[in-house]
């Protein structure tokens, strides 16, 4: 048995509780398994004296995990304070600078500054690896980097965000409106402290900037994506789309085509009988789709205690055992610049209007789309008891120019009693 493999912790949150209880409960089992004894030997944390539930006496206090990171006595810097810039930044940037290896957990950090992080740690000979900021517990870095490396990949797609599947769920079964099912999720405590993170896209578009760039070789390119959040997705929609076959989802997409990069995570349409339309509560799913190995679906817990601190510890074993792989697949050098897609590529839309009740109402919008390019694969009309009608309309393919155009014109038909909401409908 060679040399303990030792570790530095910043972070003593949830994650970082939950590896400090891997290393502490499974010790004898990761040292079999890895050839290799890891053991913690320093951390850091923003209170020293806060009762985490777990025996931290043992191990080393700093209050600076910058002077943490290049602690002679730590081989790898387990980074999980969060944060793109600030402290998570600056220790991690330290640790390459001692030649440590590093193991982070955080997303906006990578998502930010990756394609720096990355030429640094390459340089320095040394691993920057991001397992659990992606997905939680599902192995999906991995798969790309190393599964399906033989695989030209087409596109990735996934439900990402555990709290908006929460509240999309909640809204579908028990009928809640938006507001409700959101308070129901921030009193279980699902909701980041700033809640624009989790519903506004952004956590998830982290996520999926990330695994764009190992898919099609490219710089990373957050700044590019399409965010839209789900807090305009009403019970309506969430019931009408049910009606027509259909369930709504935050889905990220990643594409290359050649208009250039296509990222966005918005809300979508995708048919209730396909994987995503099965997911349901506070569970991710990632789908991926290669050349060769077609299409794989990867399901399981997107964030927690276990789960997170579980995809740590992986990328600590591989550490352990050798492994030694490019940040996002291949060298940091070659990877491209990220050519945005000038265009969406066309699909099916589906879209919700309040007309007024009288003839020639439907004449009009139809007449709208037509001028548009757009034509019209189905549509139904609820019975109403007022003078509102509510319609529904599935489009058949076509250019979200088209769309904005013919939104843009509807209001001046003056049979339209509110906004109009257009949905992407993503096949799947």
């Amino acid at each position: 048995m060679t040399d303990t493999l030792r570790l530095g912790i910043a972070g003593l949150g949830t994650v970082g509780t939950g590896v400090v209880k891997i290393v502490q409960r499974h010790a004898e089992l990761l040292s079999r398994r890895c050839g290799r004894p890891i053991a913690i030997t320093a951390i850091s944390a923003r209170s020293r004296d806060k009762d985490r539930g777990v025996n931290l006496r043992h191990y080393a206090w700093e209050d600076d995990p910058v002077v943490l990171a290049r602690r002679p006595d730590v081989d790898v810097f387990v980074e999980l304070m969060g944060g793109a810039d600030g402290p998570a930044k600056a220790a991690t940037e330290a640790a390459i600078a001692a030649g440590k290896h590093v193991v982070t957990a955080n997303k906006a950090m990578l998502a930010h500054h990756g394609q720096a992080l990355a030429e640094a740690a390459e340089a320095a000979g040394v691993n920057l690896r991001f397992e659990a900021a992606v997905a939680g517990g599902i192995p999906v870095v991995k798969a790309l980097t190393e599964g399906l490396a033989g695989n030209a990949v087409t596109r990735v797609m996934g439900v990402m965000n555990g709290t908006c599947n929460y509240i999309l769920t909640r809204m579908d079964d028990a009928g809640l409106t938006y507001e409700e099912a959101f308070a129901e999720a921030d009193g279980l405590g699902y909701v980041e402290a700033d809640p624009e993170l989790d519903v506004g896209g952004i956590d998830a578009g982290h996520k999926l900037a990330l695994l764009a760039s190992i898919a099609f070789g490219t710089r990373v390119s957050f700044d590019d994506m399409k965010l839209e959040g789900i807090g305009k997705v009403s019970i309506d929609d969430i019931r009408r789309a049910g009606d027509l076959g259909y369930k709504i989802k935050l889905l990220g997409v990643a594409q290359m085509t050649g208009r250039g990069l296509e990222q966005r995570m918005t809300p979508c349409l995708v048919p209730s009988a396909s994987p995503l339309g099965q997911l349901v509560g506070g569970t991710n799913m990632v789908v991926i789709e290669g050349d060769a190995v077609e299409q794989i679906v990867l399901r399981g817990p997107g964030a927690g205690e276990g789960p997170t601190a579980s995809a740590v510890m992986g990328d600590v074993c591989d550490i352990v055992r050798g492994m030694k792989l490019p940040v996002f697949g291949q060298p940091a050098e070659t990877l491209a610049p990220a050519p945005p897609a000038n265009a969406e590529s066309p699909a099916c839309f589906y879209l919700r209007l309040e007309l007024v009740d009288k003839p020639g109402a439907l004449a009009k919008v139809a007449t709208v789309l037509g001028e548009n390019g757009i034509s019209i694969d189905r549509m139904r009309q609820y019975d109403h008891p007022g003078a509102h009608a509510p319609v529904l309309i599935v489009t058949h393919k076509t250019a979200r120019p088209n769309l904005d155009a013919a939104l843009s014109a509807l209001p001046g038909t003056g049979v339209l009693t509110g906004a109009p909401v257009a949905l992407r409908i993503e096949e799947v």
